[in-house]
């Protein structure tokens, strides 16, 4: 595959057209991030609040040493809450576990519920086991949708020890985060997990059955006893 020509994006990307910015950052997907990186840079304050949000999600999957500091600066400093809540998901996927205390910061502190939202699944993406109480202190959030981050999240750091606390959520009036709770079942397999799954499979709205179901064929595809 040939890459493309990087002086061209660089010139796509002073464009007068939203459009041509657009499909310059989209372009940069197969390009090295040690060169994607500063042609990111060039529009990460952009006039369009859509181009910067392309730009910052950029940074999460193009990994260079600038990458962490100018994710940081955004989550920190930045004025529109949108753009901080890209920043906090890109330093998830960036997977830097210096982004741990920053995050954890955030999702105290933060203003804004999609910023928060954000900073919690980003501690599941970091896979670091230090969010454990800060995600189980996450789960009697008053907001449904913070719930369903850190019950998401507490499955990606393998937290066994919030089986209990997460399956007191099996009874939840909020489809998704059954479901939530099904895939993070999945991803702490016990006997006590199993047995809810098997629940959450007769759940009454198809997606929660399909996901337990689906949970379920894998972890018995893996060995597990079902």
């Amino acid at each position: 595959m040939s890459l493309p020509d990087l002086s061209l994006i660089s010139q796509q990307l002073e464009s007068d057209s939203t459009r041509d910015r657009m499909v310059a950052l989209a372009s940069l997907r197969n390009v090295p991030s040690v060169d994607a990186v500063p042609l990111i840079k060039k529009v990460l304050n952009d006039e369009s609040l859509q181009i910067r949000s392309m730009a910052v999600f950029a940074l999460g999957i193009k990994a260079t040493d600038e990458s962490y500091p100018l994710l940081l600066e955004i989550l920190e400093t930045e004025s529109d809450y949108g753009l901080r809540a890209d920043a906090a998901g890109a330093l998830g996927y960036l997977g830097d576990l210096r982004a741990y205390e920053p995050l954890v910061r955030a999702f105290y502190e933060d203003t804004d519920w999609l910023v928060r939202f954000s900073a919690a699944v980003a501690l599941g993406n970091l896979g670091d086991v230090r969010a454990r109480d800060v995600l189980m202190e996450a789960l009697a959030s008053e907001e449904v949708v913070i719930q369903q981050a850190a019950i998401a999240a507490l499955g990606e750091i393998g937290a066994y020890e919030a089986i209990d606390a997460i399956l007191a959520f099996a009874q939840s009036e909020d489809w998704l985060v059954r479901q939530m709770l099904a895939e993070a079942l999945a991803k702490l397999p016990t006997p006590k997990s199993i047995s809810a799954l098997k629940y959450l499979e007769k759940d009454s709205h198809p997606n929660v059955s399909e996901s337990a179901r689906i949970c379920l064929q894998r972890l018995a595809d893996s060995g597990h006893a079902i």
